[in-house]
């Protein structure tokens, strides 16, 4: 449902249903970019190639321009890129009028090669490391977010002060408030499965406010694709509604902060590679080198896992927020969760990604590390019990975008996996955030100070 051929989107142009296409790439900060062609054109010559600026791969959450960057800069002119749509990814927009949208591939302008700091290729580079093991990696992303009284332009015209989410209380597993919520929430579950996205379930989530949606496990870049346009289409919908949907992990401190929690596993001849039946919680050797892998190097995969200031805002004790890299079983206060264990759905959750991440940076930064761990054969420890937040004795994640960023800068692990070329890009991506924070004023410091310092 929803997904297109090519050829049926030309016979829905022919027959005046489709007008626009949506041509997209996804930029550093895992949103949709792009332009909206005449379906007719798109369909003439569009849909081998159109370009892009090059900035949309070296620049910030404002649009800005930062110095710094490697692959262009204003010395380099800001050259195009080439965006191919992959055509497998074409699909209905429903909760567009006569729309449908396709995904890019971004390549070099003059050679066609792939951009390699591009986050689907990213990604993409990845999954071809652990298919030439000969597994395929699986996985699924939870969205959580905030809906709030008021649209984003109403809230921006007011200096995002006074923020009142659509709910009163902690709307957690609550239909009679969800149900309150359904003029909003039913049409961003029907549509996004009737453009071919397979969404399971929707929930309240355990703030005011706060929702969750969840989507069918599928391959790695598939899910990417997934979280991406019901990230887009879950904003766009709650927009029309009148409603401001937000993925700020952290909007208030004295709220729960919102998470992107990842769930994954790897296939191989078609079933659980993570499953042995004889062992220990079903978990199979290949599974405990995986896991290895995610506990080793999560502070190097930080800056994928939370990609900005405010991001570290939400790992506090008795958040649901992890802030332990350890393993624990079913145990909701560990960085990483064993679920299904002793079952053929054996998988691990990492529970440290918020609600910012760009999915493909996500997913790729946990193949990265899974699968270092599988080939250095790494030994996975004993699972830790209890609650992980007072446990001095287990390894704490990173506590700022700072010491994040110095943690990918001196990774190994990811400038083998990745390149030292996109190591160094996120890098500086991570400092140009970091820079732009430092040079605020923030209203608390006003607040506090202004009289009293």
């Amino acid at each position: 449902m929803g997904i297109l051929t090519f050829e049926e989107l030309k016979g829905r142009c022919a027959a005046g249903q489709i007008d626009t296409v949506l041509v997209c790439m996804v930029d550093m900060q895992g949103r949709l970019m792009g332009k909206r062609f005449h379906a007719a054109h798109f369909c003439e010559s569009a849909h081998a190639e159109t370009h892009c600026c090059n900035y949309l791969l070296a620049t910030d959450l404002e649009m800005a321009t930062p110095s710094g960057y490697a692959a262009t800069s204003w010395e380099k002119g800001y050259g195009d890129y080439v965006m191919r749509p992959d055509l497998s990814t074409l699909r209905l927009v429903p909760w567009l009028e006569g729309t449908a949208m396709v995904l890019c591939d971004v390549l070099d302008h003059d050679t066609h090669a792939p951009v390699p700091h591009s986050p689907r290729q990213i990604l993409k580079a990845q999954v071809a490391r652990a298919e030439a093991l000969g597994l395929s990696p699986v996985m699924a992303t939870e969205l959580e977010f905030f809906l709030f009284e008021g649209s984003h332009d109403q809230i921006r015209k007011g200096g995002f002060r006074d923020l009142t989410p659509i709910s009163g209380h902690n709307e957690d597993y609550s239909i009679l408030q969800t149900t309150r919520e359904e003029h909003v929430m039913r049409p961003i579950r029907n549509l996004l499965v009737a453009a071919g996205v397979p969404v399971e379930n929707s929930k309240g989530e355990a703030e005011t406010g706060q929702e969750e949606l969840n989507i069918r496990y599928a391959g790695a870049l598939l899910t990417a694709d997934h979280h991406t346009i019901a990230k887009q289409a879950i904003k766009e919908i709650a927009d029309a509604k009148g409603h401001a949907a937000s993925f700020l992990p952290k909007w208030h401190h004295d709220k729960v902060g919102s998470a992107a929690h990842v769930h994954q596993s790897l296939v191989r001849d078609g079933g659980n590679a993570f499953h042995d039946p004889d062992a220990e919680l079903g978990m199979s050797t290949l599974m405990g080198h995986y896991v290895a892998g995610l506990i080793r190097y999560a502070a190097e995969t930080m800056v994928f896992l939370a990609p900005y200031v405010n991001s570290y805002k939400r790992f506090a004790p008795g958040t649901f927020a992890p802030t332990k890299a350890a393993w624990s079983i079913d145990n909701r206060t560990a960085g990483f969760r064993l679920v299904g264990a002793g079952t053929p759905a054996v998988r691990i959750e990492n529970r440290i990604p918020g609600s910012d991440i760009n999915p493909y940076l996500a997913c790729a930064a946990q193949l990265a590390a899974g699968l270092a761990g599988i080939e250095q054969e790494l030994a996975l420890p004993p699972p830790v019990t209890g609650d992980l937040y007072g446990m001095t004795e287990v390894a704490d994640v990173p506590v700022s975008l700072r010491g994040a960023t110095g943690a990918l800068r001196r990774s190994d692990m990811l400038r083998a996996a990745m390149g030292d070329w996109t190591v160094d890009h996120y890098v500086r991506m991570a400092e140009v955030e970091q820079e732009a924070f430092d040079r605020a004023v923030t209203d608390w410091e006003i607040a506090r100070g202004f009289e009293r310092a």
